[in-house]
């Protein structure tokens, strides 16, 4: 009689860092000392298996190289670490020579939006969307004057570029405040377009539609300046409240660090009694320069929920793209809200 195959006894076999059950085939254990040494052991390479892994390492070096030093037109980085749009959307774009060479940024901060059609309906509060503390005092009159005047600062330079800035503020409006102010000034025909029989529309005034505070009127604005001329203006001036003076020279333009030799504020103040004039005042104060001075950037409690409290409709800018020589102070958002940006910036150059 022949003895029983040793495959059929209830005992467990080893193969490599496996135990087989003998009666089912099922593994029931793994051996790790039994795995480390199959690894650490010799094993056979033939030359195909070189050759192989040789060709394999070559294609993904090459590849590498490839991906690394591709052109921008195909990859948004250019090889001096700068950011270059798609060619999808430089296709879309093509600058006048004109503004390629303009320099000066005029800015004029919106404060309401205006609704009106007609010449004889600007001053008309009916056809202004205003906060309560807007009404009277003269504020639609003064809303007025600023355009006019940045027009006119504009027009006598023809270096400049006006920039009406203000975004989709008002839950009450779907139109911007920068683009109610463009409309009213065409609307009266400030920059002389109909009275002087121009077939095409002024070319340096344009609109910023994103801003949500008086410190990212001047910054966004500048962004826009690079959008539509393709660089960073090297003299800026801003129209607005001469109340305001103070958070624009002193804390504003600070904090982006631009050459005050080379920043204007041009300060206009409404028809107002002193009464009016004192009550203005006082809320600039309370509720602009002493917040400012406290948290510069305005990315903190009460400011930032001023911002908040202004974007009904959740937009937000594509600056980072194309501005991105200003990505970093764009996010810039210290803990300590007192300490500046030290960061390069375009307008290191000029001093």
């Amino acid at each position: 009689m022949l003895p029983t195959p040793a495959l059929s006894s209830g005992s467990s076999i080893q193969r490599g860092p496996f135990h087989y059950n003998a009666k089912n085939g099922r593994s029931r254990s793994f051996d790790y000392r039994a795995a480390l040494r199959s690894l650490s052991g010799r094993s056979r390479l033939t030359n195909l298996g070189v050759l192989l892994l040789a060709a394999f390492g070559c294609l993904s070096f090459f590849y590498n190289l490839a991906f690394i030093f591709s052109s921008p037109s195909s990859y948004p980085y250019s090889s001096g670490g700068g950011y270059t749009p798609p060619g999808s959307i430089l296709a879309t774009i093509r600058r006048d020579e004109t503004l390629e060479r303009l320099s000066h940024l005029v800015v004029v901060p919106g404060h309401a939006i205006w609704s009106g059609y007609k010449r004889d309906e600007v001053l008309d509060e009916v056809l202004w969307t205003l906060e309560d503390y807007q009404r009277g005092g003269g504020r639609v009159a003064a809303f007025v004057d600023h355009i006019k005047q940045g027009v006119r600062l504009a027009l006598e330079d023809k270096n400049s570029l006006l920039v009406f800035s203000g975004g989709q503020t008002r839950l009450q409006s779907t139109m911007t405040e920068a683009e109610s102010y463009m409309r009213l000034a065409l609307t009266m025909d400030l920059f002389g377009i109909t009275s002087a029989g121009a077939s095409t529309p002024f070319s340096r005034a344009t609109t910023e539609t994103y801003a949500l505070d008086s410190y990212q009127n001047i910054l966004f604005s500048i962004a826009r300046f690079h959008e539509v001329t393709g660089r960073y203006p090297s003299q800026i001036t801003v129209v607005g409240y001469d109340m305001k003076r103070r958070r624009f020279e002193e804390l504003h333009r600070a904090a982006i660090r631009f050459p005050a030799a080379l920043f204007e504020y041009v300060g206009l103040e409404p028809p107002a009694t002193d009464d009016e004039a004192i009550t203005a005042r006082e809320g600039e104060l309370k509720n602009g320069y002493q917040p400012y001075t406290l948290d510069l950037y305005g990315c903190h409690d009460f400011l930032l929920a001023k911002r908040r409290g202004r974007n009904p409709f959740i937009r937000f800018h594509s600056y980072h793209a194309s501005a991105p020589e200003l990505r970093g102070l764009l996010e810039w958002c210290p803990d300590d809200p007192k300490v500046v940006y030290q960061g390069p910036l375009p307008w290191d150059v000029f001093g």
